[in-house]
C-alpha cells in the first residue's frame, strides 16, 4: 500500500514521537489533538512533553513541512489512534476499562475516511477493543464496509499495534523495537505491517487483533508480577530486620535468579494499568495477576506508614519540637526515573498523602518539572535539591539521575526513608 499522508490521533507521550519519527522518513504527517496548547506548541516546532531527542526530531519535521498539528481530523491514507485508555468505576469495579477516548477518536476520523484507508489502534486496550473501534467506525459510516462484515473485501482495513517503548528512550525504541501487529484479517495485518516498515528497523510480526491486544497486556503483567515479588520481599525483610538490597544482590548471584529492585509502588499508564484489563475480562481466572496488582497498589500505603514512623521517631528524639515544626521533603514525583510523566505515579500519591496528613507544608524535589500538577496537594511545595536536603525527614521516592549524582549525607538528627536503595549506604534510617 502507498501511504502519502498519515494521521496520528493523540499527540501525547506515544503519539507525538510516533508522528515525528514517521515524518522524519519524509512522509506527510497530520497530528490531531484536542489540546490547543499542544497543537500550537508543535506547530512552532517545539514539544509540550519531556522526552530525550524528541525536540530535535519534531523541530526538523515541522521546519521541513512534513509534520503539522491540528485539532480536527483531516483526510489521510492511514490513521494511528494513540489516545488514553483510563479506568472508570462501573458496577462496583473501579478498574473497568474506559474506552471513551477511543470512541471519540473513532467518531472524529469517521467522516474523513475513504475506501482503501487503514485504521490502527495503538492505545493499550482490553481484548476486543479493536473490534469495538471497528464497530464504532461502521456505525458512523454505513456507506463503507469494514472487516467485521466483509472480511478481506472490506473498504477499510483495521488493525491493532500496541506501542512497546520505554519512556526516556522512546525515539530510539520506536525505530529499533519489534512490533506485534494484529489485523482483523490477514490483509489488514499486511497493510499495517507495510506502514510500520516505513520507520521500524525491528521485525514486524503479524497475528490477530485479539492476540496483539493480549500480547501487550501479557508483557506488562509479567513485569508487574516480578515487581510485586520484589515489593513483597521488601516488606517481609523489613519485618525480619534484613537489608533487602543486600539480600537481592546475594540472591542474584545465582545464575538463574534475577530479582528486580523494590520501590514505592508501580506507576505509569502501562504496568500499573494493563494487568487490570486482563482481570476485568477474566476475574475468576486471573488470580495471580490480580494479587500482584494488589501488592503493588498497596505499597504506597506501606511507605506512608514508614514515613509516619519516621516522624514519630524524630519527635521522640526532639521533644522540644512539635509536628508543625518537622519538615519533610519528598525526592521525586514522576512514575519512573528521568521523565516528567506523573501518570499513575506512586511517588506523587505518597507525596500528596504525606502533605495532607502532616501538620506542616511538605517539600517536593522533582527536577523534571517546572511546576506542580493540578492534582498535587495544596500543602505540597516544589523546592530545589539543596533546600530539600535541609529537611528533618527526607523521603527518596524516585531514583532520578540528578539524585544519583548527589552526595547525600544525612545531617545530624535527619531521618532518611529510602524506598529505592539509592542512598542506602549513607542514611540514618533505611526502608527495607
Amino acid at each position: 500500500m502507498e501511504f502519502d499522508t498519515i494521521s496520528v490521533i493523540g499527540l501525547g507521550y506515544i503519539g507525538l514521537p510516533t508522528a515525528a519519527v514517521i515524518a522524519s522518513r519524509r512522509k506527510k504527517v497530520i497530528g490531531v489533538d484536542i489540546n490547543q496548547h499542544a497543537v500550537d506548541t508543535i506547530n512552532q516546532g517545539e514539544i509540550h512533553i519531556v522526552e530525550p531527542e524528541l525536540d530535535i526530531v519534531v523541530h526538523a519535521a515541522v521546519k521541513e513541512g512534513y509534520l503539522r498539528a491540528t485539532t480536527s481530523a483531516e483526510p489521510a491514507d492511514a490513521f494511528l489512534i494513540a489516545v488514553p485508555t483510563p479506568f472508570k468505576a462501573e458496577n462496583g469495579n473501579e478498574h473497568t476499562p474506559d474506552l471513551t477516548y477511543i470512541e471519540s477518536a473513532s467518531k472524529a476520523i469517521a467522516p474523513v475516511l475513504k475506501k482503501g484507508d487503514l485504521v490502527i489502534l495503538e492505545s493499550t486496550s482490553p481484548v476486543g477493543a479493536t473490534e469495538q473501534m471497528a464497530a464504532w467506525l461502521a456505525g458512523a459510516r454505513p456507506d463503507l464496509t469494514f472487516p467485521q462484515s466483509h472480511g478481506e473485501d472490506s473498504d477499510i482495513r483495521v488493525a491493532h499495534c500496541p506501542e512497546r517503548v520505554l519512556p526516556g528512550h522512546v525515539v530510539r525504541e520506536l525505530v529499533e523495537n519489534d512490533r506485534v501487529i494484529g489485523g482483523m484479517t490477514p490483509k489488514c495485518s499486511n497493510a499495517a505491517s507495510s506502514l510500520y516498515k516505513l520507520f521500524v528497523d525491528g521485525e514486524c510480526i503479524t497475528t490477530t487483533a485479539r492476540t496483539a491486544e493480549m500480547a501487550k497486556l501479557t508483557e506488562n503483567s509479567f513485569r508487574d508480577v516480578n515487581i510485586a515479588f520484589a515489593n513483597e520481599l521488601s516488606i517481609v525483610c523489613d519485618k525480619l530486620d534484613i537489608n533487602v538490597w543486600e539480600l537481592i544482590k546475594l540472591a542474584n548471584r545465582h545464575p538463574r535468579v534475577n530479582i528486580l529492585q523494590p520501590g514505592p509502588g508501580v506507576g505509569g499508564h502501562c504496568i500499573a494499568v494493563d494487568p487490570w484489563f486482563i482481570v476485568s475480562e477474566t476475574p475468576d481466572e486471573a488470580r495471580l495477576i490480580r494479587t500482584a496488582r494488589e501488592v503493588n497498589d498497596g505499597k504506597p500505603e506501606w511507605v506512608l506508614g514508614k514515613v509516619q514512623q519516621a516522624v514519630g521517631e524524630f519527635l521522640s528524639s526532639n521533644p522540644d519540637k512539635t509536628a508543625k515544626e518537622v519538615t519533610i521533603s519528598c525526592f521525586g514525583l514522576a512514575f519512573k526515573p528521568d521523565i516528567d510523566d506523573l501518570r499513575e505515579s506512586p511517588a506523587l500519591k505518597i507525596a500528596n498523602a504525606i502533605a495532607q496528613q502532616h501538620a506542616s507544608k511538605v517539600w517536593a524535589v522533582e527536577p523534571n518539572i517546572e511546576k506542580l500538577p493540578a492534582s498535587a496537594s495544596s500543602e505540597l511545595v516544589l523546592v530545589s535539591m539543596e533546600e530539600g536536603k535541609r529537611s528533618d525527614i527526607a523521603v527518596l521516592l524516585v531514583d532520578h539521575r540528578d539524585f544519583k549524582g548527589q552526595e547525600f549525607t544525612a545531617h545530624q538528627g535527619q531521618i532518611v526513608v529510602d524506598t529505592k536503595g539509592l542512598w542506602e549506604p549513607m542514611v540514618l534510617t533505611r526502608l527495607n
